[in-house]
């Protein structure tokens, strides 16, 4: 991502200053989930170090960047600060420790990890088992037995098309067998797949020092709509719980995995949330949170943007967004 020019700062300025009035006690929330070395093909919506450090550049100068618990007390409390705006990542991958943390730490920037803590340690999830497993794949790649079909696999961009239509189907299939049907696909490609994905338990401890706030996102980041309510509340009570004992504080905030509030989880996962104790959750439903909004059900957007200005733009324009979508 590049970075804004005189221009583009005046302009979003003004629009800040003029929007901040009208979307006054409205709360913005980032999702991203990795910050990347380098870009990569395979992972075109994940910033890179550069694209991130801009995007952290354009959010310091346009918004007030706060703790995710702190901006929520001062949002029902009618204290929160004009164009205020959290930094959240989902599913605790190493480089939010390697790369993301020191971006942060040189802006001074608060952020929210929301860890799935199955996966620490050189577990890996469905997803990336997938995308590493199609990295390394060429050629005609037959995935019949497995329910996929057949891929012709000469470039990045087959491989774009074959991981866009696997994934999809993978992801609402019960959580044992997404997991082998991932393994399946890795096993006829034949390559060797990375352990290191994902962060260490050091690591997670590690975020918590440095001031990074840890929150809970299921164990095994099952869909909770697609679960019965043992299961769900399982995956929700012992995501708190594990993390509480890893960092050795209150894990206090959750994200409901994949985010989409009645498809991917309902009423009952909130119930479930907050008989667990959690003082706010969040989703991925899009837009800003207001005073009104359910402390457990707090949308975020998605900044995925290609230049500097459009994701200035998303921002100024989201704040205004006020749909607190419930499940």
């Amino acid at each position: 991502m590049n970075r804004l020019n005189p221009l583009q700062s005046v302009l979003l300025r003004r629009a800040g200053t003029v929007t901040s009035g009208l979307g006054a006690g409205s709360l913005l929330v980032l999702i991203y989930h990795r910050v990347l070395p380098e870009p990569d093909p395979l992972l075109p919506d994940e910033p890179d170090a550069t694209g991130f450090a801009a995007q952290l550049d354009v959010i310091g100068s346009l918004f007030n960047v706060l703790p995710l618990a702190e901006a929520v007390r001062k949002l029902r409390a009618g204290q929160l600060p004009a164009r205020a705006v959290c930094i959240t990542f989902d599913d605790g991958y190493a480089n939010n420790c390697e790369i993301a943390l020191p971006v942060l730490k040189s802006r001074d920037m608060p952020a929210t990890v929301f860890v799935a803590p199955g996966f620490l340690s050189g577990g890996r999830m469905f997803n990336d088992t997938v995308i590493e497993a199609m990295r390394r794949a060429s050629g005609d790649l037959d995935l019949t037995s497995e329910g996929f079909g057949r891929y012709d696999l000469p470039d990045d961009s087959a491989r774009i098309r074959a991981i866009a239509a696997i994934l999809p189907v993978l992801k609402y299939l019960p959580q044992a067998e997404r997991m082998r049907r991932a393994a399946a696909i890795a096993e006829r490609v034949g390559a060797e797949l990375p352990d290191d994905l994902m962060m260490t338990e050091e690591q997670v401890r590690r975020l918590h020092r440095e001031g990074i706030g840890i929150g809970a996102h299921t164990v095994n980041h099952p869909i909770l709509a697609n679960v019965d309510e043992a299961t769900a509340r399982r995956e929700i009570v012992e995501s708190k719980s594990r993390l509480a004992e890893m960092i050795g504080a209150p894990v206090t905030t959750f994200a409901y995995p994949n985010g989409g509030p009645a498809r991917d989880y309902t009423a009952r996962d909130v119930v479930l949330a907050r008989e667990a104790g959690f003082d706010l959750a969040v989703s991925t439903a899009w837009g800003a949170a207001t005073a009104a909004t359910d402390p457990l059900q707090i949308p975020r957007i998605a900044p995925w943007d290609r230049t500097a200005f459009r994701f200035g733009v998303r921002m100024v324009r989201a704040q205004m967004e006020r749909r607190p979508a419930k499940a």
